[in-house]
């Protein structure tokens, strides 16, 4: 494993985002084969606010660059519902400035070719996968809810401080 507080500081560091999480779930067998999943996700700071998502494939520590669509990773990310996170989407997979870095390490990994390009989606990594997304993904949610519920609290003094002069006066006349 490479550690949630190594991805945690890349990811700060590298890239100077807002917020990063990190997971990684307990170890799971699928086939008679042990195998984990970490997951790091990073939001603002200097990634691009309208493009895509940047999705980092990794298994073993070695990135996967091709067969994005056949990968397990994919698929995986493609049935998250990314609203209910604060999330935008498009075309099923997570828009903004949001970085994904999923990490698949086993001792035998299924790749679905010998060029070692994408997963396997077996359905124990898949699930896994899903999990690992959802937590990390509920700790980002509660960031841009706290994020917008302070943006609103600004938003709504700043009302009050536009108007004070004005009350200050009619309360001024009204107790003349």
């Amino acid at each position: 494993p490479i550690g949630e507080n190594v991805l945690e500081e890349a990811l700060k560091k590298d890239l100077n985002v807002e917020f990063a999480a990190a997971i990684t779930r307990n170890p799971s067998v699928y086939r008679g084969n042990p195998f984990a999943v970490e997951v790091a996700i990073g939001y603002g700071g200097n990634l691009d606010p309208k493009s895509s998502a940047h999705i980092v494939r990794l298994a073993n520590k070695v990135p996967l660059l091709y067969e994005q669509s056949s990968c397990a990773i994919t698929k995986a990310l493609k049935q998250i519902a990314w609203r209910n996170y604060k999330v935008d989407k498009q075309n099923k997979m997570p828009f903004g400035p949001i970085i994904i870095l999923i990490h698949v390490y086993s001792t035998w990994i299924p790749y679905t070719s010998e060029s070692k390009e994408a997963i396997d989606a077996y359905p124990e990594i898949s699930k896994e996968i899903r999990l690992a997304l959802q937590d990390s993904l509920r700790k980002l949610g509660r960031f841009l809810s706290g994020r917008r519920r302070r943006f609103m609290e600004k938003q709504r003094q700043s009302l009050f401080e536009k108007y004070i002069p004005e009350v200050s006066d009619a309360l001024a006349k009204v107790s003349e």
